[in-house]
């Protein structure tokens, strides 16, 4: 392979140097793996699993109302529906707003009396020791796979999970779907069923992986770019129109459509009513007159979410006194729809740069809270809240996203210790809310070319820890202004290095009015984009900030 010394220069500084390191990276067919025995009680849990079937055993799986959890239990559902009759195989997915995250009593009850001999929990269950205990009270057997922190009481069952605290699994990053993947590649080489079984829920693996921002390194980089070729064959009827639904062309999904497009729509029916009907379209036990209702129905709660997502965002705008910023936003938003509170709360997150936090009343008598939070980088969430933790009933999450529930009287007392610890935190970084410009590649717009563009496509599929990199163009001048939008929010402009003929179009969306032009040179950072229009392949940079010579706008 003819490699781009950009490209080995970009890789070196990600850690690969090796050739077969920067080989198996840059494969169509990446073979990075791990024997899934290597997780901590697989080996007891799939035979406990085997077992339960050859006594003819009713199991159900419990899931999430999340992607990930969504895909975990179509999953699990698929794989096990080689080895169990359906009417003794079935799914439970909770209610975010009556149920919460996790197994909870009423459901282990309703599970039981249900006739259930078996659950296997997929993206949940490591913490839920007490309700792991009830149903084995009630008789059942119970076997947990989950890739959470395990923070608090372990469940006191089969745990599979490569986080658990004597894990030696050599990649600690799976999603609930990766772990639910390697359970059933456990099941496959035990049963003898064909490895077809599981080529064929890679799809359901990268949707997952991406949905829950998972790191695409390491086996989650194998995993999904399989799963990816899947998604490409368009063999899963449900997803398949659901994609088409939404306008996207099968053949062409990309994991930025993946993150921006379908995960937000599977995520909109547990976000407004009930996930059931995402994994029911995902499973394939529907013939197409439902599939296509339930595609058109998501598609309409896709709406609704967009619709009270953006009330919602400007009622917690006018709450925020620009004027007074603290360093850390905690909004009490009493009525706002808690489906939507984690993404709007993103939201804020980016616009101020600063942690978020959004709060709704909860329980019958409206006497708790319940947050949700996202945090910049820098600033682990986690660590933060749990300096507040005898205020809280539940709490849980990691560095970027987290989650609480509290009486409505603490309110104020975690707003002082919150805001106490945040000066403490400031104290030690004064630049923590500076937005961060990872620059991986310094270029000039002589160094753009078609065979760069494609070997930067090699690196994808694109996320966390394998973003798209970051470029910055030094020394370049402005020409060919346009302006575009309603709002003229958004602007095209030609950039050249000074020195050389190479021009670039460039393109950026969003913030153009930030800019002052009549400086027409300094540098730009952004990444570099091909469209293809009418079968001719045509660069783009996309602009994500532009240091003036004389100034900084941002």
């Amino acid at each position: 392979m003819n490699i781009n010394p950009i490209i080995r220069e970009l890789l070196k500084k990600r850690g690969l140097t090796s050739e077969e390191d920067i080989l198996e990276f840059l494969s169509d067919k990446p073979q990075k793996t791990y024997d899934p025995f290597l997780l901590p009680n697989m080996e007891a849990g799939v035979d406990l699993i085997l077992s339960e079937i050859e006594n003819g055993s009713n199991i159900c799986i419990y899931g999430d109302y999340d992607a990930d959890g969504i895909t975990s239990t179509t999953l699990m559902m698929n794989v096990l529906s080689y080895l169990v009759d359906s009417d003794k195989l079935n799914y439970y997915i909770p209610s975010r707003f009556e149920e919460g995250y996790g197994l909870n009593m009423d459901a282990v009850k309703m599970i039981a009396d249900s006739g259930a001999d078996l659950i296997i929990t997929v993206d949940c269950g490591s913490v839920s020791y007490e309700e792991v205990e009830y149903a084995k009270k009630l008789g059942m057997r119970i076997i947990v796979t989950d890739h959470h922190n395990i923070t608090d009481v372990m469940a006191n069952c089969i745990l599979i999970n490569p986080k658990h605290p004597d894990s030696e699994y050599p990649f600690k990053e799976l999603s609930g779907c990766g772990v639910a993947f390697k359970v059933a590649q456990a099941i496959q080489k035990k049963s003898d069923l064909p490895r077809s079984v599981l080529t064929e829920v890679l799809d359901l693996v990268a949707i997952g992986t991406i949905g829950d921002i998972m790191p695409l390194v390491d086996e989650n980089r194998t995993m999904t770019k399989f799963g990816m070729k899947v998604i490409h064959t368009g063999r899963r009827a449900g997803l398949k129109k659901l994609i088409e639904g939404v306008s996207l062309k099968i053949d062409e999904i990309t994991s930025e459509n993946i993150s921006y497009v379908i995960v937000p729509h599977l995520n909109a029916s547990g976000r407004i009513k009930d996930a059931s009907q995402a994994v029911e379209l995902l499973c394939g036990c529907c013939d197409d007159s439902r599939q296509e209702c339930i595609v058109e129905d998501i598609i309409q709660k896709n709406k609704m979410r967009k619709a009270l997502q953006e009330e919602t965002f400007r009622m917690c705008l006018n709450e925020i006194d620009d004027d007074n910023l603290g360093n850390i936003i905690l909004i009490k938003a009493e009525n706002a729809h808690e489906g939507i509170t984690g993404i709007v709360a993103g939201k804020i997150k980016e616009s101020y740069y600063r942690p978020a936090i959004i709060v709704t009343l909860s329980g019958e008598d409206n006497s708790y809270l319940k947050g949700t939070g996202r945090s910049v980088e820098g600033v682990n969430l986690y660590e933060l809240l749990k300096t507040q933790e005898e205020l809280f009933d539940k709490f849980g999450g990691h560095a970027g996203a987290c989650g609480f529930l509290l009486r409505e009287e603490n309110f104020e007392s975690l707003k002082i210790g919150l805001m106490k610890k945040m000066s403490e935190i400031l104290g030690k970084n004064r630049d923590i809310f500076e937005r961060k410009y990872p620059i991986e590649l310094e270029l000039t717009t002589k160094d753009l070319t078609l065979d760069l563009s494609e070997q930067i496509d090699m690196l994808a599929p694109f996320g966390n820890k394998n973003k798209k990199p970051l470029i910055e163009l030094c020394n370049v001048r402005f020409s060919d202004l346009k302006y575009m939008g309603d709002k003229q929010q958004h602007v095209r402009f030609l950039a050249k290095s000074i020195g050389n003929e190479a021009e670039i179009q460039c393109v950026l969306f969003g913030n153009a009015q930030n800019y002052d032009f009549s400086i027409n040179t300094g540098s730009i950072i952004g990444v570099l984009d091909c469209q293809i229009w009418r079968g001719v392949k045509r660069l783009q940079f996309i602009v994500e900030q532009i240091r003036f010579d004389e100034k900084v706008v941002q």
